[in-house]
């Protein structure tokens, strides 16, 4: 009996011991799992310290593309100044095979006919000596036209937007064309009511004349053999130069018609009045010498109606035309340059 009891004393020690162990076996087990975490742990910030090197190496890398991008932009742009001052401004696609297929074209040339033909009736009617006139009509005329062509009415200006190409050259010598032709009719109608009043006897014509241009060497100084050329060609320069560095910078502030009209009309006021105080106040002249419009100057009768010969005619001829043609457009061409250096040095992006 007692050994049988000694036996089931084991028998549950042993069971006991046996059930003992086995929760540690367990608690064993439990630690894989740890062991595991702590692996993945150690993996996951490898993974992220690898991910930051190649993430900061991309960076500068970059970072150095940017700035090898920009330095490579700053030295074209530096490079290209020249070419993108002189760069196209208007229509690249425009040219003598292109410019005919849109019926635009043709409103324009309207629009260039109506608006010089009115320019000049006005100088020949008012006369260049009422600047205060010459404004209020100037910007009524430049706002009517100004959707159609643009509103040059003005050789000066359109070979100043030749030169710095804004416009095409098809399209400024079509616009020169037209200039003429609208000017050539104003002094015709113009013309026409006047000799209507002459031929009905209600007007004397030798005491009512048409304002016509006088030229340099009819104007008598006292100074024996002292001519007027120069100070007249340097009223007839100045004056188309401040006129289309106006039209230049009214193409930036061009937010509608009246705005645009009222710059333009600006200029012309200020070289009209700065003409008439140094022809008055200065050179003692109070006749018509200047016109700032070579196609109205044309319609003045700019060209010599008789000479005694060819060399005679080319003598009266030249002078006139370098007075109130050649030196005008050289002006209107300034006009436009220094107006478009002044806003490229002020980093404004030159328009057409």
């Amino acid at each position: 009996m007692a050994t049988s009891k000694a036996k089931s004393t084991k028998s549950s020690s042993a069971k006991k011991s046996t059930a003992a162990k086995k929760p540690a076996a367990k608690k064993t087990t439990a630690k894989k799992p740890a062991a595991k975490k702590t692996t993945a742990s150690k993996n996951t910030v490898k993974t992220v310290k690898a991910t930051a090197k190649v993430t900061a190496v991309e960076a500068e890398k970059v970072g150095s593309e940017k700035t090898k991008i920009v330095s490579e932009e700053f030295k074209t742009e530096k490079k290209s100044v020249v070419k993108e001052f002189f760069a196209r401004k208007g229509d690249p696609n425009e040219n003598i095979l292109t410019i005919f297929k849109d019926t635009k074209i043709i409103g324009a040339i309207i629009g260039e006919i109506i608006g010089t033909g009115l320019v000049t009736s006005v100088a020949l009617t008012l006369g260049l000596f009422n600047p205060l006139y010459l404004i209020f009509a100037y910007t009524g005329i430049t706002a009517a036209v100004f959707a159609l062509s643009g509103a040059h009415l003005n050789p000066a200006i359109t070979a100043g937007m030749m030169a710095t190409r804004r416009v095409s050259a098809i399209r400024g010598t079509i616009y020169i064309i037209a200039q003429l032709i609208g000017a050539w009719a104003g002094f015709m109608i113009v013309n026409a009511f006047y000799n209507a009043g002459v031929n009905s006897g209600n007007i004397d014509a030798a005491n009512t004349l048409l304002p016509t241009l006088a030229t340099a060497d009819s104007i008598t100084a006292s100074v024996e053999g002292y001519s007027f050329f120069w100070p007249i060609t340097m009223i007839e320069f100045l004056g188309a130069m401040i006129i289309s560095f106006f039209f230049a910078r009214a193409l930036d502030y061009k937010r509608g018609a009246f705005t645009f009209a009222a710059v333009v009309a600006g200029g012309v006021f200020l070289a009209t009045l700065f003409a008439v105080v140094i022809c008055s106040n200065f050179l003692g002249i109070q006749e018509n010498v200047f016109i700032m419009n070579p196609a109205s100057a044309f319609m003045y009768g700019l060209l010599p109606a008789s000479a005694e010969g060819f060399d005679a005619l080319i003598g009266q001829l030249m002078p006139m035309l370098a007075t109130y043609v050649i030196f005008p457009v050289f002006g209107g061409i300034l006009g436009f340059y220094i107006s478009d250096i002044a806003g490229k040095l002020s980093h404004k992006e030159l328009k057409a």
